[in-house]
């Protein structure tokens, strides 16, 4: 151990991130790595290693302990020690029982984050997990886009039911489970032999398709109000699909309220006063409640499911109500 009154020296412990790719680390990072008097990494297979060597830093292949570090920096060395990916739990722990102990004079401490995560990053670890799970899970191997259906419409409501709920964990989880639908058909979409695409393919063509639908942000167009963003949405929708009517694209096997409310946003955006079709009967009287919500602004079927739950609290309360009755009797 250095002798007290001895120049302690500095342990630099050097992390990157997984996500980010190998050789892209700061500049500090690099003024680091240059000018530390040795660098070990305990990981000879580190995808940081080969870009390390290239720009003429030596690195010492060992996972020295604790004690063995202090060693290192005396006379006021500094020592660089390229983090795992597991990281280095069981070096830190043993450096922070050295300083805690008070029997050795310490070198200076630091943690140099060498790369950062960009916002999104996670997804990347989605993307391996489920090429993982696709390979070795006896369940998830022999799923297709068809048996994963009922799944998809489960997690799309309990979407909105987190939603409407205003539960945010909820809300939170339920949107990683739709998102988890997405990757998981991009992943079996790989697999196909006529027509494959993959998660890169499936986010591609979102970006592309939404910068071309707002001019207003990444073009010369104006938009000043929501109302305009919209019909202009769907101008540019009806010119990319070639439709010939404004009804076309429309998901018959949603909801009906949802749908008749869908019917009535697409006529009204176009600018077609469209009647009720005659005829009598609930259907008709449920249609007009429907076209007028949407001219209110109001989304009948979130309404009517409001109003459902209301409906089944009354009822668990007439249900209570009984029991109580009952029991009186």
């Amino acid at each position: 151990m250095p002798a007290a009154g001895a120049a302690v020296g500095r342990v630099i412990l050097l992390t990157t991130s997984h996500r980010v790719v190998p050789g892209l680390l700061s500049w500090p990072a690099w003024q680091a790595l240059h000018g530390a008097d040795e660098v070990f990494c305990a990981d000879a297979e580190h995808p940081q290693l080969p870009y390390l060597r290239e720009a003429g830093v030596r690195v010492t292949h060992a996972s020295p302990t604790a004690e063995e570090l202090v060693d290192a920096c005396a006379g006021g060395r500094t020592v660089l020690v390229v983090a795992t990916a597991e990281g280095e739990s069981p070096l830190t722990d043993g450096l922070a029982r050295l300083a805690g102990s008070g029997r050795v004079a310490m070198p200076d401490l630091e943690l140099l984050p060498a790369s950062y995560d960009l916002p999104g990053a996670r997804l990347l670890d989605l993307v391996q997990v489920m090429d993982r799970i696709r390979e070795e899970c006896p369940w998830s191997s022999r799923q297709t886009h068809e048996g994963l259906v009922t799944y998809a419409l489960e997690e799309a409501y309990e979407l909105v039911e987190a939603i409407e709920a205003g539960d945010r964990a909820e809300l939170c989880e339920e949107l990683g489970d739709n998102l988890l639908q997405v990757v998981f058909h991009a992943r079996i979409a790989e697999e196909d032999d006529e027509a494959p695409f993959s998660i890169d393919d499936v986010a591609g063509g979102i970006v592309d398709k939404l910068i071309h639908r707002h001019p207003h942000v990444f073009g010369d167009d104006t938009a000043q109000t929501p109302e305009e963003v919209k019909a202009h949405w769907q101008r540019t929708k009806a010119e990319e699909k070639r439709r010939t009517s404004v009804t076309e694209g429309v998901p018959l096997g949603q909801p009906s309220l949802a749908l008749a409310a869908k019917l009535a946003s697409r006529a009204r955006t176009a600018g077609l006063a469209v009647e009720v079709p005659p005829g009598e009967g609930v259907a008709h009287e449920l249609l007009a409640l429907a076209l007028r919500a949407e001219a209110e602004g109001i989304d009948p079927e979130s309404a009517l499911r409001a109003a459902a739950r209301d409906y089944r609290d009354a009822v668990r309360a007439a249900e209570a109500a009984r029991a109580a009755e009952a029991e009186r009797r």
